[in-house]
This record gives structure tokens, sequence and C-alpha cells, in this order.
């Protein structure tokens, strides 16, 4: 089961409210989280929504991929699983 999207092309100046509230009209949003720069904690330009049940994940997909948002058209789709990085085993011999 995969509740969780991918959001990207965001404006840099929408916050997590204002996603919450677009994507809450199309099913039950569990959480929303925008992606920062560390130094600067300006937005990234994209994200990452959970919503209560693949079937309104999908429908949000059917529906707000290509939508405009604040001036720009949003890309939604299924995240994908995070893989591991080269990273992520630092200072593990």
């Amino acid at each position: 089961m995969n509740n969780k999207l991918y959001v990207g092309n965001l404006p840099y100046q929408v916050d997590n409210e204002a996603l919450k509230a677009e994507f809450s009209n199309h099913g039950t949003v569990g959480s929303v989280k925008i992606i920062t720069d560390f130094d600067t904690g300006r937005s990234k330009g994209f994200g990452f929504i959970e919503m209560a049940n693949e079937d309104e994940a999908n429908t949000c997909v059917q529906k707000m991929d290509g939508q405009e948002f604040h001036g720009r058209n949003l890309k939604v789709s299924i995240a994908k699983a995070k893989q591991s990085s080269p990273r992520d085993n630092r200072g593990n011999w």
C-alpha cells in the first residue's frame, strides 16, 4: 500500500498549510512536508504528502498532476521508496 505522494514544481512561497488545504479537497491528508534547504530554510520546490489511503492518493495524482497552483503546474506522483545512499553509512566501518 502506497499512500505517499511526491509533489514537485511547488512555488517557493507555498507553505505546508497551503499545500495541505489544496490536497484536502481530494481526500484526507495525513501529513505534509515541504523539503527545505538546511542552511537557508527556503523551500526546494518539492515535498511529500501522505494521504489516508491508496485510493485517495491515486485520486490526487489523477486530479492534481499538471494542475496550476499559485502560478505553477504541479508534478504529482506516487512517491518512490527511499533508496539508501553511501552517505547513510558514514562512519560505519
